[in-house]
This record gives structure tokens, C-alpha cells and sequence, in this order.
């Protein structure tokens, strides 16, 4: 197209996939039978399934990277809500940028990774990989968060706690009814951003701290760790389901660790799976191996299993198994959010 317009740009919404929808089964059971990366996914499909059903055992998400944007924002909200996650760790952007932006009526859009990128600057257009974001609808965004900072008393605030007042906030504004943010507040699942300013949410927080220079909100990241370590040290086994790598999944692996050291003896990570396309050869691989993590005392290496496949074609055929095979009917409401919330 020669000369696009804004409009012409932002016209195909992504739509979310919706695993309540999907009959997976005969597919996992077909992989568990083959090689390579699809007998790794039918491992982890089942090691998932394995923390569903194990009634001592609260599961744990990760999110880091931009499935959310992607069209899996469904899934993960259709997993709080059927009881299939206890706790949420991500990136600040998996749960402003992402599914706040879109709970206040905003979308993402189809767009196109061979773009000239000069041009989606000049029509304000920012790109994720070969999906398309309003960039003034994201400085809304900004905005809004700020707005809730100058609502709030002064003073620090986890990043659980200030993603819990927004998901009260959302249930008397929101335009879109079934966010992430909103379900998890309205089924008492915390959700932590360690990194919570690496985000929109650092905008507006920004500006609202240059309006009130002397008494305004911040993000106590510290107090992030401690209260996701009281989390730990509060359910006998765990289990992780890591979308990416990165910040959330060590945050998630080195509370084992801080409980160590507060002098609580919490048992490593019974379960992990971790969704990747990240090298181990550099040495990173958004934070190790989760075999290497057992070396730090993080995670058992029993029912352990990475799965190198991007995770917009894994993670929904993981969640829509658990969902199908439907152990969640049966388990224990965690509602990890009530340690906080005595009120």
C-alpha cells in the first residue's frame, strides 16, 4: 500500500485466543509419541496437569515478552478465572501496556514486521514485532495510571498493591470487562510487576511524582520480594509456568532462596516449565536453565521441562489441555491475595 494512512494501518484487530474453545487432547496425546519439540510439549502439557492435580500445590505464571499483545491475553485470564493460576509474576508491560491498555477499550492491531518504521513513527504508530499499537492511545494509558496515583494516600506501595487498586478502579470504569488486571482482583489473585516502571505505568507515575514532588506514590520493589516470599512461605509446594524468562521467572525462582535466608525452610519448586526461544549458550537464556536454576536451590529437577518453542503456539496448547483435562474443577481457591488484604 502507497502511502498508508493511520486508518488504513489500524484496521485488523488481534483477536484473543480463547482455549475454552479448543479440543486439544488427541494433539498432546499424538505428541507425547514423537520427537524433539513436540514430545517436550506433551512433557509439559502434562507436568502443568501434574499441578493441577496435586492438591498441595499452588501454580505460579510468569509472563515476560508480548504474547499478551499477541491474542493470549484470553487464555491467561480464562486460567485466573477457572482457578487454573494462584499468583502472577510479569513484566510491567504484559499487564499495563498490554491488558490495562486494552481493559480501557484500546487494541492491538495486525500489522507488519518489513514496515517502514519511520513512517508508523510519523503517523504515531508503534510497533511490536508485526503487530501495530496506537501510540496515542498508549499515552492515554500513561495518563490514566497517573490519574490513579493522585487518587491514592502518598507513600510506597508494592507493585501488588498498586495493581490491586487498579483493578478496583476498573470495575467501575473499564470498558472492557474481562481484563486480566480486573479478574485476577476480583478472584483475589496477586499479580506482581518487579520491574512495574519499565512500562506505561512508569509515565504516569513519572508525571504524577513531578506534580507532588513532596508526597506522592512509589513502587517499593523490595517489598515486592518479601511479599512474594511470604506467598512462598505460605503453601507447602509450588509450581511454575514460565512464559519467557527474564526478571518475573528469577523473581518467581529466588523467593525458594529468601526464604532460605529469613531462616523459613520453603521446599524448592516441585514443578517448572519454562516457554523459550532464548540460547543457553551465552549463558543466559532469560536467566538459565531450569536445571541450572536447581543448582541454586530454586527448583526440583524431577517434573522440570523446557520447551524451546515461541510461546503464542505453546502456551495456549498447554493452558487449553489443562483446561480440557479439567483438574481445576476439583482444586483448593489459593486466594493468595487475602495475606494482604485483611480488610
Amino acid at each position: 500500500m502507497e502511502n498508508p494512512t493511520k486508518q488504513d494501518l489500524l484496521k485488523e484487530v488481534i483477536e484473543h485466543i480463547d482455549i475454552k474453545k479448543l479440543s486439544i487432547s488427541p494433539l498432546i496425546d499424538s505428541y507425547r509419541k514423537m520427537s524433539f519439540s513436540a514430545r517436550d510439549l506433551a512433557r509439559a502439557a502434562d507436568i502443568y496437569n501434574m499441578m493441577l492435580g496435586d492438591e498441595k500445590c499452588s501454580v505460579w505464571l510468569t509472563l515476560a515478552g508480548s504474547t499478551s499483545a499477541a491474542g493470549c491475553m484470553q487464555a491467561y485470564v480464562d486460567m485466573v478465572k477457572n482457578n487454573m493460576v494462584d499468583c502472577i509474576v510479569a513484566t510491567g508491560a504484559s499487564i499495563i501496556d498490554m491488558d490495562f491498555f486494552e481493559a480501557l477499550g484500546f487494541k492491538h492491531y495486525k500489522g507488519d514486521q518489513f514496515i517502514d518504521d519511520g513512517l508508523l513513527r510519523s503517523l504515531y504508530i508503534d510497533r511490536i514485532y508485526d503487530t501495530f499499537i496506537n501510540e496515542e492511545e498508549l499515552q492515554n494509558c500513561d495518563k490514566t495510571i497517573g490519574d490513579i496515583a493522585d487518587s491514592l494516600k502518598p507513600g510506597p506501595y508494592s507493585s501488588r498493591e498498586f495493581i490491586w487498586e487498579m483493578g478496583k478502579w476498573l470495575t467501575e470504569h473499564s470498558v472492557k470487562k474481562d481484563s486480566l488486571i480486573q479478574a485476577c482482583y476480583e478472584h483475589n489473585v496477586p499479580i506482581f510487576c518487579p520491574a512495574f516502571s519499565d512500562s506505561s505505568a512508569g509515565f504516569g507515575l513519572v508525571v504524577h511524582q513531578t506534580k507532588n514532588p513532596d508526597a506522592h506514590v512509589s513502587i517499593d520493589s523490595v517489598k515486592d520480594f518479601r511479599e512474594l516470599t511470604q506467598i512462598k512461605m505460605n503453601t507447602s509446594d509450588s509450581g511454575l509456568l514460565m512464559v519467557g524468562g527474564g526478571v518475573p521467572k528469577n523473581f518467581a525462582q529466588d523467593t525458594v532462596v529468601c526464604a532460605e535466608i529469613l531462616g523459613v525452610e520453603a521446599p524448592v519448586h516441585k514443578y517448572a516449565i519454562q516457554l523459550t526461544v532464548a540460547d543457553v549458550r551465552d549463558g543466559a537464556c532469560s536467566s538459565s536453565t531450569l536445571k541450572e536454576a536447581s543448582s541454586w536451590g530454586k527448583v526440583s529437577t524431577v517434573h522440570e521441562q523446557m520447551v524451546f518453542a515461541e510461546a503464542t503456539l505453546s502456551l495456549p496448547l498447554i493452558a487449553a489441555y489443562g483446561y480440557e483435562k479439567g483438574l481445576w474443577k476439583n482444586r483448593s481457591k489459593r486466594e493468595f491475595a487475602k495475606l494482604f488484604n485483611k480488610a
